[in-house]
């Protein structure tokens, strides 16, 4: 993992200093809200409905044991005992009171982290594949060059004012599993005829009011070059970005409305300007960057554990965790464990600090000390040797953690929607409840097999409803709330964005409205193999909204 260098504790104890004086200044009545919040903002603090929010960046989804415990501890002294991860890999407090924060923010930096650029019109929080340094299917670590980004990107003096918010997302394998077409940048790493490393280059992908997915500029873009090119990518969108109207600011309007091949141009234009100056990468120092994340030494076993296999007879729990929770690792005996914080009729993404203690302990025990967040709002221990699955297992069990279900219809996505939101129009965490307790038991969730449901609270789509298989966006209708749904949507390599299949349904009907498309797709479905996206990209949305609406 990466360690701050004599830089980073200097700017973040620095940061620390100045917001702590800016809130004593605030508390006072020197600052007015207005003149307080865009210096809030940079330090990551919202105002949400009933409480300020602080949400504390996880740069590329990536802690360690010590770091959770902080975050356990700040849920626990802090807030009301609990923390949410969010779709950024990041982590949001919801009830800390504005004169505690520099406090917390003080206690993040002694464990290396912070909330700079998790808020405002700047680069925000890196975003990696969360089974990076461990995916079988991985060309190469991706979170090296995050890191890099991550340097590149802080404080950076010609991006903090940004047109409107800057998302980069990269990942390291064919399998999507960043999304990196939906972001402002997207890299995939590739390797060309030569067995170099370089990456495919997405540009313009977003969500929100108008949801679009990248395009690509690049298919080959050298290693060496990654700083230019995002710095001229930068510049670009810097120079023409609408600032006259927030909801045109994003550059996939911009990409939208000048053309891909005009946009194209400017950008290779102001990369050969720049491309062999300062920003060049030196195979030295990505190598030194690679060296911090090194993966543990792990010893080479038989790809099948006895003790997994035994156990699978007897436990059908275990059994479905097995068959769900967990990636094929690059080291044969070992896998990435995906722990769901989406237990049935639970908050998605929701985590108490027991729990986060709990997944503390495991990863120093059973995995060399590594936890990831992935942007589905679960969290991961990487390198676990399968012989220790069985204890493992049993310990999420004891704490609530043990829920088999990664990828299926109860692994739900979800923002916090107007429970908290100032921005949302409905809530989201009741209906993603009762859909996880409709669809709560392990054989019919079985039966459905992969499915992703995605639900935003409002059109700022912080729930990603727009690439979910089943999307659930919720909206306000003369005083009540209402829910749109869209169907085809997908986040991963053949990324798309959902349909809107017709009018919303009451916060009554909503989840009937969801078993009846699930239960039209079991009827349709060309064998068990076939995935509700499969069948919905096979036959179209016609046999879908028939079923929900009716016939003409």
């Amino acid at each position: 993992m990466y360690r701050y260098d004599e830089f980073d504790h200097g700017f973040v104890t620095q940061r620390t200093d100045q917001f702590r004086d800016q809130v004593r200044r605030r508390l006072a009545g020197e600052l007015t809200e207005e003149e307080f919040k865009p210096l809030r903002l940079m330090n990551g603090l919202y105002l949400q409905l009933h409480a300020y929010m602080l949400r504390v960046a996880i740069p590329y989804g990536t802690l360690n044991s010590r770091q959770m415990r902080k975050l356990a501890h700040i849920a626990r002294t802090y807030d009301k005992g609990y923390g949410h991860f969010t779709t950024r890999q990041n982590i949001q407090f919801n009830w800390p009171k504005l004169s505690d924060v520099p406090a917390i923010l003080e206690e993040l930096a002694e464990v290396e982290m912070h909330a700079i650029q998790t808020s405002g019109n700047c680069i925000r929080n890196v975003t990696a594949d969360h089974f990076a340094g461990a995916a079988a299917d991985e060309i190469a670590d991706p979170r090296p060059y995050a890191e890099i980004l991550r340097q590149w990107s802080s404080l950076h003096p010609e991006f903090s004012f940004l047109p409107r918010k800057f998302k980069i997302a990269i990942t390291g394998a064919t399998n999507d599993r960043a999304a990196v077409q939906v972001h402002d940048i997207g890299l995939q790493l590739a390797q060309n005829e030569a067995g170099e490393i370089g990456f495919t280059v997405f540009v313009g992908g977003g969500l929100g009011r108008t949801p679009m997915i990248g395009r690509k500029v690049r298919d080959f873009l050298p290693e060496e070059d990654l700083l230019a090119y995002s710095e001229a990518i930068l510049r670009v969108y810097n120079r023409y970005g609408r600032r006259d109207n927030k909801y045109k600011a994003r550059i996939k309007i911009l990409v939208h409305e000048t053309g891909l091949d005009e946009l194209k141009a400017d950008i290779e234009a102001e990369f050969e300007k720049i491309r062999f100056g300062v920003l060049r990468l030196p195979d030295e120092e990505v190598r030194r960057i690679e060296a911090y994340f090194a993966p543990p030494p792990l010893e080479v076993l038989p790809a099948t554990s006895q003790a997994v296999e035994a156990r699978k007879a007897t436990d059908a729990a275990f059994a479905q965790f097995v068959a769900h929770n967990l990636n094929p690792h690059r080291v044969p005996g070992h896998a990435s464990v995906t722990v769901s914080m989406k237990p049935i009729g639970g908050i998605p993404g929701d985590a108490s600090d027991r729990q986060m203690e709990v997944i503390a302990d495991l990863a120093e025990r059973y995995g060399h000390d590594e936890i990831r967040i992935s942007h589905e709002q679960n969290v991961i221990l990487p390198h676990v040797r399968l012989d220790d699955l069985p204890a493992l297992f049993d310990r999420l069990v004891e704490h609530g953690l043990a829920e088999g279900n990664a990828g299926l219809i109860t692994d739900i996505i979800a923002c916090p929607g107007m429970d908290y939101c100032a921005l949302a129009t409905a809530r989201s965490i009741p209906v993603a409840q009762e859909i996880s307790e409709r669809f709560g038991s392990a054989e019919r969730q079985a039966e459905i097999g992969d499915l992703k449901i995605k639900i935003s609270g409002c059109i700022n789509a912080c729930g990603h409803h727009h690439v979910g298989h089943i999307g659930i966006l919720g909206l306000e209708k003369k005083g009540e709330e209402f829910y749109q749904i869209t169907l085809g949507g997908s986040a991963n390599e053949n990324a798309s964005i959902g349909e809107i299949v017709g009018r919303g349904f009451s916060s009554e009907t909503v989840v009937d409205a969801i078993e009846t498309l699930v239960d039209t797709y079991l009827s349709l479905r060309s064998g068990r193999d076939e995935t509700f996206l499969d069948t919905y990209r096979r036959l179209g949305e016609e046999p879908f909204k028939e079923a929900l609406y009716g016939t003409a």
